[in-house]
């Protein structure tokens, strides 16, 4: 980029130095009188100051008003015969408006119309069906009640007019009997009268029952009715609190007010029998309110809960949806229904992991106990001997800092030996472990990478350590990297030495670094802090040995101490797979002794340690604190920062690996099966969504992890990197099919494809990219996603004629004569035809003439004829406006 001096650039833009410094202050950009300016602040400066006045900064305007003014001298002959000048200025005015902001008001207008008339559709629906459902069940209510009445007064019609025929035959068997034709006549009309009383009394009892029942049907409805207000009233209630859920004694109380209200309508329907059908009926006795009991033999033991069931749940680390369930006595559908409410989608035989498994129990109103199922591991861990002596041991330093500011020279010269050569690229890209023997004791040195990508590293770097040493550049200052160690050693609570490197060179500020760090809360100790500030020189050795006795006193102060004998315990480093030797770890050995044969359990790995080598490479047989080793024989390559152990038994050892191995599986599992199911309606909404697939394979873990997250990062909403597989060492023939299985280019960090992976990669024709420097990795990923974005069109202008007169043609219709007034007129170019700087119609040109020869263009200053395609109320005064659409290609 063009970089351009403070003074030089106050200078151009016609301005004193100090009111550019301002505007660069306000616009946040830090300068002094001397510095330069970048391309890239030019624009945040026209940026502030745009916006400072009213405009939109880098975005375009919606509305733009072009003025133009132009004078002229005319020669006018005045009342005395003398002619006189006379000046005539001549203004004009265009606006243009932004077509995508109109459409954009339109769109969010219509859109809002739509939304408003569906959600009032839906309402009217909802009332509409709501109202049919009450009437509904007021009608079938109505019906059912006035068909009962019917049956009730039939029957009793029916057993009246039994009754009377008996009292009539009664009657005729007495009259045969009498002699008297006078008696027998008389007793005929006293039975005649009878039956008719009978009738009418059986009769206006049937009316009276059939009233009765209709004003009962009327009451059962008006209660449904309140019934199902209330009901309605409960469930807007409900839906309104998400948290809310049925209780068992809800289901309890619903259940019995069902059941009585059941058996008074059966106690209603049954009246009182005859004496002989009561006899009849068998004996039984009655319960409370006078409700018949059932025999003894026919009723069941369930009692119905009716208060709200507390479980005490024991969850493991992974459980599926039906477990939970089961441990909290609920139905899983009510499971699955807290978790819906909860934002989570999941199924009956999901697996969940501990953390959401908790939150879903305690809003059931579950008491939880989080169980962990490690029994065995804990038992092989209690068998280590503890009881050794403590004694002092070295202390283990992290060196941290910004790219390029010297870290692992500042180690070369300590170590008398030439790392950072064989570094590709000049930078380190993996932990290293050193020791070194000084006169006042041994000291462990972590050289750790400081570029962006390998925060991860630096981060597990502070953790084990005991001192950091922050190497920052006396020419450079604070850079960000600087900044996030500071921040990782305050994190790990790890006391910080700063070494102010480079010191040999001239015009540095030593001061203007602790005053950098000041702001970072480092305060130097002369300035009244606790923290040593040691000025060195990787390159000529200046302040090394002071640097060396900061770091052993600071050791002294903390008072480090560790068992020397004993079983070791420590942690991994780093790892990398090895072609020939297997998996080898980088274990820093932090208390016993390590020897070789030792059974070493390290996270989901386990092995019997084959070899042990040094920094240097030469093989040892034992290690004590403080001693970084490499070492061989692990069943697979364990992840950097588990935490390697000796332990007694194999069998054992292999177990613990196992289980964990498994519950690593599972937890994984679910993990990626909540991330399926919450990112499933993401997914669909976002549409097609372009992806770079990559297989990813390094030399060492740390820079997978380094590689995966940078990679990540250069995700957008229109492209993304999706790692299909990655892992530690050589590039093999089935690293090559997955590659071609999911359409992913292959790359190798510091690996090499095989014989059967390249014979794979030259059949499917797949790319293959190899690096040892993670710059150019990253960059080139970040091309080919530049590729794979979608081109950007934009519309330009290419020339504008006015219409001066119009003419008829018999052919063509109206031909426009027109001015060419900017740019070119060209006959294969779209157009637009302005009238009041408003476009009234957009199409192409039918002829582009001048004089009476078609051409293809007229520049500007020269006249033509235009003939506009499908369009004829061209007029005296609109432009014509002739433009392109031009591809400009899109980058991240």
């Amino acid at each position: 980029m063009a970089e351009v001096s403070i003074e030089k650039l106050a200078e151009n833009i016609g301005t004193t130095v100090d009111k550019l410094l301002q505007q660069l202050a306000d616009a946040g950009i830090t300068k002094a009188t001397g510095d330069h300016v970048t391309e890239n602040e030019k624009a945040q400066l026209l940026d502030h100051l745009s916006k400072q006045h009213g405009g939109t900064g880098s975005e375009g305007p919606e509305r733009m008003t072009l003025q133009r003014k132009s004078k002229s001298t005319l020669s006018v002959t005045g009342s005395h015969g003398k002619a006189k000048s006379v000046q005539v200025e001549v203004r004009k005015k265009r606006t243009y408006v932004k077509k995508s902001a109109i459409e954009q008001q339109k769109e969010q207008e219509r859109l809002a119309a739509e939304e408003a008339a569906r959600k009032e559709a839906e309402l009217k629906a909802q009332q509409e069906a709501e109202q049919k459902a009450k009437e509904e069940a007021e009608r079938k209510a109505q019906e059912e009640a006035e068909r009962k009445a019917k049956e009730e007064a039939e029957r009793k019609a029916k057993d009246e007019a039994k009754r009377t025929a008996q009292a009539e035959r009664q009657a005729k068997e007495q009259q045969s009997e009498e002699v008297d034709s006078a008696q027998q006549e008389k007793e005929k009309l006293e039975a005649e009268r009878l039956r008719k009383e009978a009738e009418a009394t059986a009769l206006k009892k049937a009316e009276e029952e059939a009233k009765r029942k209709a004003e009962e049907a009327k009451r059962l409805a008006e209660e449904n009715e309140a019934r199902w207000k209330a009901e309605e009233e409960e469930r807007a209630r409900r839906e309104a609190s998400a948290d809310h859920h049925l209780t068992t004694s809800t289901y309890a109380r619903e259940a019995e007010d069902e059941s009585d209200a059941q058996e008074e309508k059966s106690a209603r329907r049954k009246k009182k029998k005859k004496p002989a059908e009561k006899a009849a009926q068998p004996v039984r006795g009655k319960g409370k309110k006078g409700k018949l009991k059932a025999p003894t033999s026919l009723q069941h033991g369930f009692k119905k809960p009716v208060s709200e069931v507390k479980q005490e749940v024991r969850i493991s680390e992974t459980i599926t949806v039906a477990e939970l369930a089961s441990r909290m006595a609920v139905k899983g559908v009510e499971v699955v229904k807290a978790m819906m409410k909860m934002g989570e989608m999941v199924t009956i035989n999901q697996v969940i992991d501990q953390e959401t498994a908790q939150v879903v129990a305690e809003e059931m109103g579950h008491k939880v106990v989080l169980v962990k199922e490690n029994e065995l591991e804990e038992k092989v861990l209690s068998e280590r001997s503890e009881s050794e002596a403590l004694e002092q041991r070295a202390p283990v330093v992290t060196v941290m800092g910004h790219v390029d500011h010297g870290k692992t020279s500042t180690l070369d010269y300590i170590r008398k030996a030439k790392v950072a050569a064989g570094e590709a690229g000049g930078i380190t890209q993996h932990i290293g472990a050193y020791h070194v023997e000084t006169e006042g004791g041994m000291i462990t040195f972590l050289d750790t990478p400081g570029h962006a990508a390998f925060t991860s590293m630096r981060a597990r770097g502070a953790k084990a350590t005991d001192i950091v040493v922050l190497v920052v550049a006396a020419d450079d200052g604070v850079m960000p990297q600087t900044k996030e160690a500071v921040q990782h050693a305050k994190a790990a609570e790890v006391p910080l030495i700063i070494a102010v490197n480079k010191m040999d060179k001239e015009g540095i500020d030593p001061d203007r670094v602790k005053n950098e760090l000041a702001q970072l809360d480092v305060i130097p100790e002369e300035w009244g802090g606790d923290t040593q500030f040691v000025h060195i020189s990787a390159k000529t050795g200046l302040g090394i040995d002071d640097l060396l006795e900061a770091i052993l006193m600071q050791s002294e102060l903390l008072e480090l101490k560790a068992a020397h004998k004993g079983m070791a315990s420590g942690v991994v480093i780093e790892s990398r797979l090895d072609k020939g030797r297997g998996p080898v770890a980088t274990v820093l050995v932090q208390s016993g002794e390590l020897n070789q044969g030792d059974i070493v359990l390290c996270g989901l790995e386990y092995g019997r340690v084959r070899a042990m080598k040094d920094e240097n490479g030469k093989d040892i047989t034992t290690a004590g604190p403080s001693i970084p080793v490499e070492i061989l024989g692990m069943s697979g390559v364990p992840a950097a920062g588990d935490e390697a152990t000796v332990v007694k038994d194999e069998r054992k050892a292999r177990e613990v690996a196992l289980y964990r191995q498994g519950k690593f599986r599972d937890v994984k599992l679910a993990r990626q099966q909540k991330a399926k199911l919450e990112n499933m309606f993401t997914n669909m909404t976002e549409g097609d969504v372009s992806e770079v697939n990559v297989v990813l394979k390094a030399d060492v873990q740390g820079s997978i992890e380094a590689i995966s997250d940078s990679l990540v990062k250069l995700s957008t909403d229109e492209v993304k990197v999706k790692i299909v597989g990655s892992g530690v060492g050589g590039i093999t023939e089935t690293d090559a099919t997955l590659a071609a299985a999911s359409n992913a280019i292959i790359v190798g960090f510091n690996v090499r494809a095989d014989a059967s992976a390249r014979k794979v990669i030259e059949a499917e024709n797949l790319d293959l990219r190899y690096y040892s420097v993670i710059y150019d990795l990253i960059e080139e990923v970040k091309q080919a996603m530049s590729g794979m974005l979608a081109p950007e069109f934009k519309q330009e202008i290419i020339g504008l004629a006015e219409v001066r007169d119009v003419f008829k043609s018999p052919k063509i219709g109206s031909v426009a004569g027109c001015m060419v007034t900017e740019g070119v007129v060209k006959r294969s170019a779209p157009i637009r035809v302005l009238r009041d700087n408003v476009v009234i119609y957009e199409g192409e040109l039918e002829s582009l003439r001048r004089f009476k020869d078609d051409v293809a263009e007229v520049r500007n200053g020269m006249e033509c004829g235009i003939g506009v395609k499908n369009y004829n109320d061209v007029k005296v005064g609109d432009q014509i406006e002739v433009f392109e659409t031009v591809e400009v290609q899109r980058t991240l």
